[in-house]
């Protein structure tokens, strides 16, 4: 499989441009304080997706998801604040939630299936009766 049929990869890959669209309307400031904050970790996401599917051992690929999904997770609280401070509208707000969430459990999924599972307890939004399989995700 390539990295550009990942579902999760692609999705992570087109909220980065919906943010991109976004920040690009505001004012210098809020581009520079939190816009460059928000860019900075929602396109992490879809690189560390990128570098941890090109390395060549599970373990490698396995903590590069970990980093994809903390950037996904950081890139909220920059969506909140910007939310909060009237940057993005609330139906903006909402749509980028409910993008993070998809991912986030797109992103435990593909985590999941890399090598075994060495974690005693299941991955947070992962429940152990799913069934994985990479063409969706």
């Amino acid at each position: 499989m390539k990295l550009e049929e990942l579902k999760v990869y692609n999705l992570s890959m087109d909220i980065a441009e919906e943010c991109w669209v976004d920040i690009d309307k505001w004012d210098s400031f809020s581009k520079n304080t939190i816009g460059k904050q928000l860019i900075r970790t929602i396109d992490s996401v879809a690189a560390n997706l990128s570098e941890g599917f090109g390395r060549y051992h599970y373990n490698d690929s396995k903590r590069f998801g970990y980093y994809s999904r903390g950037s996904l997770y950081e890139s909220k609280t920059w969506i909140t604040k910007a939310k909060r401070r009237e940057l993005i509208s609330e139906e903006r707000f909402y749509f980028y939630k409910e993008q993070i969430n998809t991912i986030g459990k797109m992103l435990n999924k593909y985590i999941k299936s890399i090598g075994e599972n060495t974690a005693e307890e299941p991955l947070p939004g992962y429940s152990n009766n799913e069934e994985i399989n990479l063409r969706d995700i």
